[in-house]
Order: structure tokens, then sequence, then C-alpha cells
């Protein structure tokens, strides 16, 4: 092989007929045997992962850590409940904090793992609000499902949103913008030892799909969380271990770049850190599916969630939280070939 920069992504595979060879992913379920070497302007080509870099052995083998006691040998999902009256699929129906808290009760007594609470959408075209009218938005349905037993999240971009929502019970911070739009939000959160989620996206909100660009959007996007990733640890001290990284389906991307990404989506496991996908009602899926409005798109994003456990993807962020647990249950179990 050349010296040009290669990229290694598992071919994740699961079920009953696993070889002996078969290396584990990331302490999950699934199981690989050979990997897709990528490069720039260069066909793939395949190998054993045993010959495939030391390096590349760890990152991809090693363990998750838990995340504010979230483990990962298992799928999580991550239930969206959005206090805001324009968001792109669920705008104004969580909008009054009595029907978010109910809502969100809802999800933790169907089984979800994490409930990602946002007061600002981020919708291509959405406006920026004033950080005020997101804690306004935000904190009274944290402060009503502290208790709900299950790991509240707050989806921010800001700091002084993500300090009010945690002093209000959230313990992990998802930040569309990858801790890059409010220059005290990474400190704020090394300061605090919070887990983080952090996202790629090309360019603002506002303007993200007017003519997004890529060299290789598989790979750029790769190069842009492993780059971040590391920053963050050098200058903030925040470690892998405590980050989530989301390669951003819709955010600054076309359909074409959100396909290629879903096509490949194991190589982000080379990042080392669990991996979240946040694909639920999205344009492309009612693009493809031909259900144009997002609320009919629940079988359209199922589909994109289980095509991406096959992937071995940790966390599925979703707006149809019983559906999806229901789907994902069968879908263990009938590749297990056991239950439970």
């Amino acid at each position: 092989m050349s010296a040009q920069k290669s990229y290694f992504r598992p071919l994740v595979q699961h079920g009953l007929a696993r070889p002996d060879a078969a290396l584990p992913l990331a302490g999950g379920e699934g199981w690989f045997t050979h990997v897709e070497v990528l490069a720039r302007g260069r066909a793939p080509e395949f190998m054993p992962a045993s010959d495939m870099p030391a390096e590349y052995y760890v990152l991809l083998t090693q363990p998750r850590p838990p995340i504010a006691g979230l483990t990962f040998d298992r799928p999580r999902v991550m239930g969206i409940l959005n206090a805001t009256p324009d968001s792109f699929s669920d705008g104004g129906v969580h909008a009054q904090a009595e029907a978010a808290i109910a809502a969100g009760r809802g999800m933790c007594a169907a089984g979800v793992d994490i409930l990602d609470i946002g007061g600002e959408s981020t919708r291509p075209g959405s406006s920026y609000i004033d950080p005020d009218e997101e804690i306004a938005r935000v904190t009274p349905v944290i402060a009503g499902l502290r208790d709900s037993g299950c790991l509240i999240s707050i989806d921010t971009r800001k700091a002084r949103v993500a300090q009010a929502a945690v002093a209000a019970g959230a313990a992990l911070v998802n930040d569309v913008s990858g801790l890059t739009h409010d220059a005290e939000m990474a400190p704020f959160c090394a300061s605090q030892n919070l887990p983080v989620c952090i996202m790629h996206a090309q360019g603002d909100p506002a303007t993200m799909q007017q003519d997004p660009r890529y060299d290789d959007v598989l790979l750029d996007v790769y190069d842009a969380l492993h780059g971040r990733i590391a920053q963050v640890q050098r200058q903030f001290g925040i470690a892998p271990a405590q980050i989530i990284a989301d390669p951003g389906i819709g955010f600054g991307k076309t359909q074409t770049h959100n396909l290629a990404l879903l096509a490949r989506l194991s190589l982000f496991h080379a990042l080392g850190v669990p991996v979240l996908l946040g694909a639920s009602r999205k344009k492309f899926i009612g693009t493809i599916g031909k259900m144009p409005v997002a609320a009919d798109r629940a079988a359209g994003s199922i589909g994109v969630a289980l095509a991406a456990l096959g992937h071995g993807i940790q966390v599925l962020r979703v707006h149809d939280v019983p559906q999806t647990i229901q789907a994902i249950a069968l879908w263990r179990a009938a590749t297990a070939g056991r239950y439970p």
C-alpha cells in the first residue's frame, strides 16, 4: 500500500456463525473478520482484520467506557424532546412544559435510555434565538424529568443554556456545532467533567443546506470529527472517554452525502468513541420513502436505524421511541436467535 493516509472500516457482522478469528467490535454485539481500506482518490481495498495496524486494532476492539453511567454493550436509544414551537417534525407539540414532561415520562416508561431536550430548532433555515428564551423553554422540562430515571441530555450550542440545564438536572451536553459555536461551551463542559456529544455540521443551521460541498464526504466528516476530538482533549482536557461522536446526517449535507455516510457508517468506530446516529424523520427519508409529512416517517426512520445497527452504531437519536425500541428488540432477537 502507498504512504497515502489510509482509513480502516470494519465490515461488521452479527449472528451465530462467528469464526474463531473474529474480532469484537467496541465491546458491543457486533464482530468483524475483515476491514475495508479507504483512501482519497483510490479504489477501496480489503484485508483481514488481523493485518490492520495495531493502533486500529485497539481503536476498533476496545470496549467503550460508560458515559454518565450508560454502558454501550447493547444499542441505546436517545429520545428527541423538542420544547420548541418550530422544530421541523414536532415543533409546537411539546412547546408547553407540561406536555413535554408528560411526553418525556412516556418515553422513559417505554424504555428510552436518554432524553435529549432542546429549546432551539436547528432545522435547515432556522433562526438563532436568545439564550434566555431557550433557558425558559428547557429548564422547567428538565426539572420536571430529573427524577424520571432517564439520563437527561441538553441539546444546545450555548454555554449559558448548558449551565442552566445542568443546574436543572441535565448530565450530558449534545452540541450540534461540535463545541465550536460558543467559546465558553468546551471550558464549561471540561470544568464540570460533563460528557459531550460532538456532532459534525458544515455551516450554520440558517445556511447549511445552501449547496454544501465536500471532496469526499465520508473521509471529510471523519477527519473533521477526529480532529475536533483531538482538539478538545488537547485544549480543554475533555477525554475521549467522555465523548460521543455524531456524523451529523442532514447538517450541511445533501441526500447524496447522507447516503454515502450511511453506507459506510462503521468507519466512525475508528474514532475510538461511541457513535450516535440522528437521522429520524429527516427530509431524505421522506423523499426516498415518499412521505412528505415528517410525522409519517416512522417506518423509514426505523429502516435507517436498523441499517445503522448493522454497522454497530451505539446510540440512535429518534422521535418514534416505542416503535424504535420494539424494532431493536426484534432485530436483536432475530439476529442472536434467542430472547432475552
